[in-house]
């Protein structure tokens, strides 16, 4: 019989006495969820984090909200960068849609009226003469229905379904919408609408940024890639007129602090208290481009703005007055944050010579916003 040599034996013998490999530990799944509360009639609202690399969104299904968006500044501290509440109580009280997806129609439609289609429609008007973010209920005051997404990065599908006839709006429109947080330190923002009947739609994103966290947002620099916008009149309703930038206040095609011109004595700066005005994007024919860039100083924080839209509403926080205390014991004083909403433009259904919020059935909208977040 032939016997195995020494050193074959010896390295049997070894391989014998290992013990098992140790599993590998468990995962920690990128997005968690927790209760965040009840509503008055009982409805239960969950709040989820995405976590990716360096960066941590929080948001609940209450508005379909951004409740939190933690990013590092240049030293690599992690910092929150937008306006909120730290409980569901205090958004279900009078807030200005922080971080909520509002519709079905953002910005605001002149009277609450519109005809489409050689009828007439009438919304509630809740801002002054007019109706301002789908209404006395819109879609920042519903619990949407939430979706895990499995991929390479942390996502949350968030679906509303607004019935025909809802805050007078014609159709039953189904919107979703979809977080996703990438590795590159980006929160994308897809939305898809499609309606049974002819309608009118314009969803967004309403947070409030400022990229140092907390203080007046003036010393911010901001450059916006569009040569015109849409003038107001008193109530913030588009004349309809698409005016060049240029030698006007409005003029951010390079880097400019958002406080250099705020005060200045230009009459659509009185109109607004500041800055509250949609910028007509060069790039809008659809694709995914470059809208602004937004650049703090004293942090370093860069944040750019990509989107599909045609649009984006400029504003400054020019009502908050300081009455509202958010996370962390932060006061809202007036222009403690700015808003950057992309999107069609106000009163579309009125003006045949703005890009249309028309909705027809069998023919999806879909469109995608990104802000990217980086340091220098």
């Amino acid at each position: 019989m032939r016997t195995l040599p020494l050193i074959v034996f010896a390295l049997l013998i070894a391989g014998c006495s290992q013990k098992p490999a140790e599993p590998p530990p468990p995962q920690v799944s990128p997005i968690t969820r927790a209760s965040f509360g009840n509503l008055p009639d009982g409805k239960e609202v969950d709040i989820y984090t995405l976590k990716n690399g360096q960066s941590e969104v929080r948001i609940t299904n209450y508005g379909a909200r951004i409740v939190s968006l933690s990013v590092p500044d240049k030293n690599g501290q992690i910092g929150d960068v937008t306006t909120g509440f730290d409980t569901l109580e205090e958004y279900l009280q009078e807030n200005p849609y922080f971080g909520a997806v509002v519709g079905r129609y953002g910005n605001r439609i002149a009277n609450g009226r519109f005809t489409l289609d050689g009828k007439n429609y009438t919304l509630a008007r809740n801002n002054g003469p007019n109706a301002l973010h789908g209404g006395e209920r819109g879609f920042d005051k519903v619990v949407w229905k939430a979706k895990e997404l499995s991929g390479n990065d942390p996502a949350l599908e968030l679906t509303y379904v607004s019935a025909d006839g809802e805050e007078g709006y014609p159709g039953t429109l189904t919107t979703v919408v979809t977080y996703t947080l990438t590795n590159n330190n980006a929160l994308k923002i897809d939305y898809k609408l499609s309606t049974d009947k002819l309608t009118v739609a314009n969803v967004t994103n309403h947070a409030y940024f400022n990229l140092k966290g907390s203080g007046d947002i003036l010393d911010h620099q901001i450059q916006i890639n569009a040569s015109r916008f849409t003038p107001v009149g008193a109530s913030l309703i588009p004349n309809g007129e698409m005016r060049p930038v240029k030698g006007t206040p409005f003029d951010f095609n390079v880097l400019t602090p958002i406080g250099a011109r705020i005060n200045d004595s230009d009459a659509q700066i009185k109109f607004g208290g500041g800055y509250d005005h949609n910028f007509v994007l060069d790039s809008s024919d659809g694709s995914l481009a470059k809208a602004v860039e937004v650049y703090e100083p004293t942090t370093g924080r860069v944040m750019e703005v990509f989107t599909t839209e045609p649009g984006v509403q400029f504003y400054t926080g020019n009502f908050l007055d300081g009455k509202l205390k958010g996370k962390r014991g932060t006061i809202y004083e007036k222009r403690s944050a700015f808003c950057l909403e992309t999107q069609h433009f106000p009163d579309s259904p009125n003006r045949k010579n703005f890009p249309t919020a028309e909705l027809h059935p069998g023919q999806d909208r879909q469109s995608t916003t990104i802000y990217q977040f980086s340091t220098r």
